[in-house]
């Protein structure tokens, strides 16, 4: 294990050395050889992590994004195209994120690029509004670049990726500024023509640029780090802001399942009164609120790995909505942690553990999550209980106290 992580850190550290060349003024032709020779193919969360460690060692933020463009053009058909999944989903917000991509590449190679040109050839007052009437058009790349900025942003941001958001979004805006320029300079009836046209081809290469970014960088960080349930919201917010060119080919609805159904079908149904314990009796609504009264946060997954509940404690360490209910564990985890839950339910299934505990720093808490295996009285396996506990207030704790606090 310590092998792969030493392997790990030695690939990023040389791939930040070679931006930092390029950095330095190296060309792109002279970096571009060392890392074909060294690299057979690198993931998006690296060069994500690269990016991130520049910044944080006081490389100013436009100047990664100055570089963002060579950056690209040197990762251009090595990086791993591992999430074929959910792009070919479609409703899913990366399927439509790039469903408006090919919208707009379509408009720019049917429409603005012939059209562009026509203009060069010969300039008029007819040929102007053409454009003008393309690149208004362009200017519904605002919805899309929005989405991206204030619904998928957030997330990754949650998560720790502030510089690639970042940089991103600088470019966003310059792209946003340069298609208003070219407007106002095919408004413009004294505006020089070889000004139009060198404004138009710049703006252009940016658009594709970003898209390329966008597919083989951002996309694929996010769908390694985001939860099913947080795609869902963002998919769900993203009517308020609009589509660019075209729209969600369907409403993408994951299978969920019906656990009152289920319920229903195994002759379960639930017990409206009094529940028996071995030591007492409680009624539903008193089983709910002492649960939500208990200073941890509480969720419990069944023997099929389906979410079948969670307290709602007032302040909860990690956030959930209803939606998870019905769903599978491994649906509700970053795809790069899943696999750690998955460990833990087949241990517990297996019978090899019956525990297991993690310790983190989130902010100001110092949160402890155990995993419990529960079982019924003949040790069959019954599902996962999670219980996760800021304990730093815990842990401050010192001396006695003996006294009511006033």
């Amino acid at each position: 294990m310590s092998e792969l992580i030493n392997n790990r850190e030695h690939r990023k550290k040389a791939l930040k050395e070679m931006i930092m060349e390029l950095h330095d003024g190296k060309s792109l032709e002279e970096v571009k050889p060392k890392f074909e020779k060294m690299f057979g193919g690198v993931s998006s969360k690296e060069i994500s992590d690269i990016e991130q460690e520049i910044i944080m060692e006081g490389m100013p933020v436009q100047e990664v994004q100055r570089l963002c463009n060579v950056h690209a053009s040197i990762f251009k058909g090595s990086i791993e195209d591992i999430h074929r999944d959910v792009k070919e989903i479609p409703g899913h917000p990366v399927h439509t994120f790039m469903l408006e991509n090919r919208a707009i590449e379509e408009l720019i190679e049917k429409d603005i690029e012939p059209h562009l040109k026509d203009f060069k050839e010969k300039d008029n007052q007819e040929k102007r509004y053409q454009l003008l009437e393309n690149f208004n058009l362009l200017l519904d790349i605002d919805k899309h670049y929005s989405r991206k900025e204030n619904l998928l942003f957030p997330y990754l941001e949650k998560y720790g990726i502030t510089a690639p958001p970042q940089v991103m979004w600088g470019v966003d805006d310059e792209i946003r500024e340069k298609i208003k320029e070219v407007k106002s300079t095919l408004q413009d009836k004294n505006s020089d023509h070889k000004v139009i046209v060198d404004k138009a081809e710049d703006l252009l290469y940016e658009v594709n640029e970003m898209i390329f970014k966008e597919e083989s960088i951002l996309f694929p960080m996010a769908a390694d780090t985001l939860t099913q349930d947080e795609w869902i919201t963002i998919g769900d917010e993203s009517e308020e802001i609009g589509y660019c060119l075209t729209a969600p080919i369907e409403k993408w609805k994951p299978e969920r399942v019906d656990l009152e159904e289920q319920e229903q079908q195994e002759g379960k149904e639930a017990d409206k009164g009094y529940v028996k314990f071995e030591t007492g009796i409680l009624n539903p609504k008193e089983i709910s609120a002492i649960f939500n009264h208990l200073p941890v946060d509480i969720t419990f997954v069944d023997k099929n790995d389906i979410v079948k509940y969670f307290s709602q404690a007032k302040e909860r360490i990690f956030p959930r909505t209803k939606s998870v209910i019905g769903r599978e564990v491994s649906n509700c985890h970053p795809p790069a942690s899943v696999h750690v839950v998955e460990d833990i339910v087949n241990d517990f299934k297996s019978g090899k553990k019956d525990s297991e505990e993690f310790y983190i720093r989130l902010g100001e808490m110092y949160v402890y999550i155990r995993y419990f295996a529960v079982r019924d009285e003949k040790g069959e396996y019954m599902g996962t209980l999670e219980v996760s506990q800021n304990i730093q207030p815990i842990q401050e704790i010192k001396g006695e106290k003996r006294l009511l606090t006033e």
